[in-house]
């Protein structure tokens, strides 16, 4: 059995994560927490489960201030509405990230994930099991970004570069370019490295929405959409840029 615990504060999504999770034969459900203050406590004072779903912002706090006074080795899903957090919660042990609401979908695949990672008759070692993980999580497959009083979630396949200006870090889509809480810096660490190659200081692009690549009198990358300003590859980042290519 895989014992987990949830981390929520809202007693009907507790509920309903509860209902989820009893859908699955092989989970045992041995806690769930409504607070940091309660966090810390249990945390410190008992077995500590194998899997942990976690809501992030709690009525006293953020779920982090548990993990940072009760470290854990338990491995983490995140469930929240709050975009911001994604690049924390994808450090801190974190397998997935499920915005709300949630899906039985969703959930079926974040668990699939979990198992994974999982060693088979032994054949992993806990070093191995790490880096499949850590290999893993540093893969962002959707942002939610704020349009007015609205949210709406954006695939990253959709995105055909993240840019900075004016000290905001904006993702270009077919519709619109949309501001997010990112820097590029940030975005290197958890966007999948296949697909994703940051040219200069200022773009990051998806080799999906390549339309072409002028090589002279120096590299500029043109792409199915993008904001006006050109786009050109760093001349210290050529040859990599020339290597992530051939990939």
């Amino acid at each position: 059995m895989i014992r987990t615990v949830i981390i929520e504060d809202e007693k009907p999504a507790a509920r309903k994560l509860e209902r989820l999770l009893g859908l699955f034969t092989d989970l045992e459900l041995v806690k769930t927490v409504n607070s940091v203050e309660e966090g810390i406590d249990w945390f410190a004072e008992n077995q500590h489960p194998d899997l942990i779903f976690s809501d992030i912002v709690l009525g006293d706090g953020l779920s982090f201030d548990i993990f940072e006074k009760v470290p854990t080795k338990s491995f983490i899903i995140y469930t929240t509405a709050f975009d911001q957090y994604t690049l924390k919660a994808f450090k801190l042990n974190s397998i997935d990230y499920l915005l709300k609401p949630i899906m039985e979908e969703d959930l079926e695949n974040a668990i699939n994930k979990y198992k994974s990672f999982l060693p088979i008759e032994s054949s992993h070692n806990s070093h191995e099991v790490k880096e499949l993980i850590k290999n893993e999580r540093q893969r962002l497959s959707r942002i939610l970004v704020k349009i007015g009083y609205n949210l709406k979630i954006v695939q990253t396949d959709e995105v055909s570069c993240f840019f900075s200006e004016n000290k905001i870090v904006y993702l270009q889509t077919k519709e619109r370019p949309f501001p997010t809480d990112f820097t590029l810096d940030d975005l290197q660490e958890v966007l999948d490295d296949k697909k994703f190659f940051r040219v200069n200081r200022q773009f990051i692009i998806n080799s999906d929405h390549i339309k072409n690549i002028h090589t002279s009198p120096f590299f500029k990358v043109e792409l199915d959409f993008q904001p006006e300003e050109e786009i050109t590859v760093s001349r210290d980042r050529v040859k990599d840029f020339k290597d992530w290519l051939s990939r």
